[in-house]
């Protein structure tokens, strides 16, 4: 547990400095269907700072207690419940699991809470989020409130998200952590493989997304980090497009975008390719495009460029590749400053990446600046054309046609690592990775 308690004991200095408390709550359980509940994940930024994959857990971090820095609300034993649902941690088992000062029941938090906050200059929650969690904290504050009057104490007149604290430092990742990001792509790169080998005109893609989830769950993976896309012929044009159950036609290309989380920590990588094995002349041409649009925005990431800079010479190239196809016609610099390229590209081409897909971190270090890239940060870059199966098009053989490349890419002080080098890239990968001369579909 040393790298949990290592980054509390960091974020501790800084909240001792501030005079301030962090109260982090553990994501709920939802209910499904009548009594069954969803899948559970631990909210990320709870699970970062504990390793603890319960709900109904809460971490309190103080800056002003120094006799319990690192608190534990958890779930108390309870054997009838556990025949169910399997062991808890417990109270008595928490401290020593997780390397906490102390731990009590979820139970007392509303009790507990005021103890802690009394003092603290500034609270670092979030509110808005879960109706039941911004009671305890209110109430808490209007206890501490209430407290002054008789023994002098202070209460927190500042609360802040933890977007600006604990989710920042989670946007530079720690060498365990890129690690974690490697073998998750590891993982999808082996599913994405096995797509490609066994795609077949005829099978629908939801037979496809069956065979990533058989090689994330044989290879250890948790789950899908999100929903994938198996987007086949029209539906590629389609972002996020989840139905994934149309059956695939010869000469469709097939979006797979899709991402193992293992150890939570996720990937995020999509390839296109062609389902009879062989890209057509019109598919090829924009697939090309795309690709060159990817590989330009990968050599210009760097140390001190933006997100912004990275998309801007993504559409560069993109436009070009438009105007030279003929689906874009006019002045270069006029359709870029017009924005006419969004009817084929409406998407950003980078996000963060991390234990969430869409990791935390702020974009912009404030209005109007773009925040510069940095070494350990872990981005996709994604570029795609989706050319539209309806209205006025002046080349009618690209119709249809949906392409997108995504790859997973770290910053580095020397410039980027592309950790999904390995998965087919090129035409001829492609290609390639889908021939089946003599081979059979494996079983998902």
């Amino acid at each position: 547990m040393e790298p949990y308690a290592s980054r509390r004991r960091k974020l501790l200095v800084e909240l001792a400095e501030q005079r301030a408390v962090a109260v982090l709550r553990a994501a709920p359980a939802y209910l499904r269907n009548n009594d069954t509940e969803h899948d559970y994940r631990q909210d990320s930024s709870l699970y970062y700072l504990t390793g603890l994959d319960e709900p109904d857990s809460t971490l309190v971090l103080s800056g002003v207690h120094p006799s319990a820095r690192s608190v534990l609300f958890v779930r108390p034993r309870n054997p009838e419940r556990e025949i169910w649902d399997g062991a808890r941690v417990g109270v008595d088992e928490a401290p020593k699991r997780f390397g906490v000062d102390v731990a009590y029941s979820s139970d007392d938090l509303r009790a507990r809470l005021p103890d802690y906050l009394q003092n603290a200059s500034r609270l670092v929650t979030r509110l808005g989020q879960h109706a039941a969690h911004d009671q305890v904290i209110f109430r808490a504050i209007d206890e501490v409130r209430g407290r002054s009057r008789k023994d002098g104490c202070t209460w927190p007149t500042e609360i802040v998200d933890p977007a600006v604290l604990t989710e920042e430092r989670r946007l530079i990742k720690e060498a365990e952590e890129v690690e974690a990001i490697r073998e998750a792509v590891r993982v999808t790169a082996e599913g994405l493989a096995r797509a490609m080998r066994d795609c077949r005109p005829g099978m629908r893609e939801y037979e496809l997304e069956a065979r990533l989830g058989y090689a994330y769950r044989s290879r250890g993976a948790e789950r899908h980090a999100f929903q994938p896309i198996v987007g086949s012929g029209p539906n590629a044009t389609t972002l996020h497009y989840v139905s994934n159950d149309r059956v695939i036609q010869d000469g469709d290309l097939v979006l797979v975008d899709t991402g193992a989380e293992l150890h939570y920590y996720a990937a995020d990588i999509t390839r296109t390719f062609p389902a009879g094995g062989t890209f057509s002349p019109a598919q090829r041409r924009i697939y090309e495009i795309v690709l060159g649009a990817q590989l330009a925005a990968i050599a210009h990431t760097r140390p001190g460029v933006t997100l912004g800079d990275v998309h801007a010479k993504t559409v560069e190239v993109l436009v070009d590749g438009l105007i030279d196809c003929g689906l874009l016609s006019g002045d270069r610099a006029e359709i870029l400053e017009k924005e006419a390229f969004k009817r084929f590209y409406p998407h950003r081409t980078s996000h963060w990446l991390g234990m969430d897909v869409h990791d935390v971190g702020r974009y912009h270090l404030r209005p109007g600046e773009q925040r510069p890239l940095e070494p350990g940060m872990v981005i996709t870059i994604e570029p795609g054309l989706y050319i539209p199966t309806t209205g006025d098009l002046p080349r009618e053989e690209y119709r249809g046609i949906g392409v997108r490349i995504e790859d997973d890419v770290l910053v580095t002080r020397e410039g980027c690592q592309v950790l999904s080098a390995d998965v087919p890239k090129s035409v001829e990968q492609i290609e390639a990775a889908c021939s089946r001369a003599g081979a059979k579909p494996a079983a998902p």
